[in-house]
């Protein structure tokens, strides 16, 4: 058999090298198509329409569209995503602000879910919510007879100390009398605020009952809590208004 002269005149060694010189060659060129055809196959498209009216293509984020919306597409052009346009520090500053207002809102919308939980559950039917404002306007109407009954002692007091100072006609009042006819005057005085007092209390309280009870019947009839919305009470004069809370 005859032999190829220079494969002849190559030593063993040098045969192994460039079998592995060849061997590499192929892993090299087969890496490169399959990494050729990954970026290809996962590619994605990147569009937008520039300040100018233009429309920009290309296989990455377009630094000319970072202020505007890019929308980013599959091969086939479907829509893959939307990027969103960077905001400026005004603009992230306002939609922290939304942010904060939609968390205030959905909180308040768990308390006054939470809250009308709590109504239903302390007044499942409407006499029991009428026995709770009755025992409140009794409390109050028994704060107001002690009050009357404290009066009339003190205007009692007062008789004689009046018919004692008819003694000092166009005379200066002996300052024990003058003393003791001002703390009766002020003690009948605080009486008087004390009963004006609780009746305030009672219009207010009877305010909240009735918003109380009007917002009940709703719940009673199938409207879910959170849902029915708070009335507006009137102000008892000389009582700050205060939130229906329960």
């Amino acid at each position: 058999m005859l032999k190829c002269p220079l494969i002849a005149a190559r030593s063993p060694r040098a045969l192994a090298l460039g079998s592995v010189l060849v061997w590499a060659g192929l892993v090299a060129g087969g890496t490169g198509s399959a990494w050729a055809q990954t970026k290809s196959s996962t590619g994605a498209i990147y569009t937008c329409i520039d300040g100018t009216g233009k429309r920009l293509t290309s296989d990455r984020v377009i630094h000319e569209c970072l202020d505007r919306e890019q929308r980013v597409l599959n091969k086939d052009g479907s829509v893959r995503t939307v990027i969103q346009p960077r905001m400026s520090a005004e603009e992230r500053a306002q939609a922290e602000a939304r942010k904060r207002e939609q968390a205030l809102a959905e909180a308040a919308q768990k308390d006054a879910v939470r809250r009308d939980r709590n109504l239903l559950m302390r007044f499942p039917n409407e006499p029991a919510h009428n026995k709770a404002r009755e025992a409140a306007m009794d409390d109050l109407l028994k704060g107001i007879a002690l009050s009357d009954r404290r009066l009339q002692d003190l205007r009692a007091e007062r008789k004689p100390l009046d018919a004692e100072t008819e003694f000092y006609k166009g005379k200066r009042l002996p300052a024990k009398l003058r003393t003791q006819i001002e703390a009766n005057d002020a003690q009948q005085q605080a009486q008087r605020d004390i009963i004006q007092q609780q009746r305030a209390e009672m219009v207010r309280l009877n305010a909240i009952y009735d918003a109380e009870l009007w917002r009940l019947r709703q719940m009673w009839a199938g409207a879910q809590p959170g849902t029915v919305p708070m009335p507006t009470l009137p102000k008892a004069s000389g009582v700050p208004s205060t939130p229906v809370v329960r």
